[in-house]
């Protein structure tokens, strides 16, 4: 497993804002303790960017001339960002070059990241930005699918990949919930909404059930939104995930036996660095 991550993502926060440096630094020192093998990242290009968003977007982050509550601007995030994307697309072409699997451990996260529209502490979303880049770049790869267990819908991934006969999007998401959307499935993105309180077994029952159409659709890439919020002791969702749930999503997902990276998501709690070692541990195999 190749880990990609820079210390230089951890140089931007708000205080009291959840998304912070602290989250992702206590992983990567945990990781490292671990002896997971790290490599530093190199930022994306704007061409890439331009593969999932519009120019708008693109100059309202560089301009930093945007406004959202929840996604504030910082001074350089989109240099930030655009290193946090380019880490998804390192860790793509890792293991498409290489057979290993690969995870990006970068913020900002980017799976609320419209093609239009940045919100839910993402500038751009750099899951979909490795997905299209892979495509583009490597002969062979057709069909991409995109497993997203993070607590809250993937609203800007379902966004940009919609219609897209080439993608399979699966969210397993908590509903009701910010962004309030992916309420019921649409074309090539299937959504599945958990009730608050959902605990291991069911979450795991239902995972199995629908990696199912996961493994008809058969793709030659497989992309993982790791979240984490939806551990029970998360600050800011409510279901009721342990920490060695997460080992048992990366044991199935290693089952389907498809070069596969993940990309760091949500996930608050001072427990994220176990629960994302549980995570690669399972999806090593």
């Amino acid at each position: 497993m190749k880990i990609f991550y820079s210390p230089q993502c951890l140089e931007y926060a708000q205080p009291g804002h959840p998304e912070s440096p602290a989250r992702v630094e206590a992983t990567a020192h945990f990781l490292r303790e671990k002896g997971f093998d790290f490599a530093a990242p190199h930022p994306c290009r704007d061409e890439d960017i331009l593969l999932a968003h519009s120019q708008e977007l693109l100059e309202s982050v560089k301009k930093e001339s945007f406004f959202d509550f929840d996604t504030p601007v910082f001074s350089g995030i989109a240099e930030i960002a655009k290193l946090s994307a380019g880490s998804a697309i390192d860790a793509a072409m890792h293991c498409l070059n290489h057979g290993e699997k690969a995870f990006s451990l970068m913020r900002p996260p980017g799976h609320h990241a419209a093609r239009n529209r940045l919100g839910g502490f993402c500038y751009f979303n750099s899951i979909a930005i490795a997905c299209l880049k892979a495509r583009k770049e490597s002969a062979g790869i057709g069909k991409v699918a995109i497993v997203d267990f993070d607590c809250h819908h993937g609203n800007g991934t379902e966004d940009i990949v919609l219609g897209k006969k080439e993608f399979y999007y699966l969210s397993l998401h908590q509903s009701p919930l910010f962004p309030g959307t992916g309420l019921k499935s649409r074309d090539n993105c299937r959504n599945v909404l958990l009730s608050t309180g959902t605990g291991p077994d069911r979450f795991l029952s239902v995972l199995a059930d629908e990696i199912k159409a996961v493994e008809k659709f058969n793709p030659d890439l497989l992309a993982v939104s790791a979240g984490f919020d939806s551990y029970k002791m998360d600050p800011i969702a409510g279901l009721s995930l342990e920490q060695e749930t997460f080992g048992g999503i990366g044991r199935m997902l290693a089952g389907l036996n498809k070069p596969t990276f993940a990309v760091l998501e949500g996930g608050y709690s001072r427990n994220l660095p176990e629960c994302v070692y549980q995570f690669l541990t399972g999806l090593e195999g």
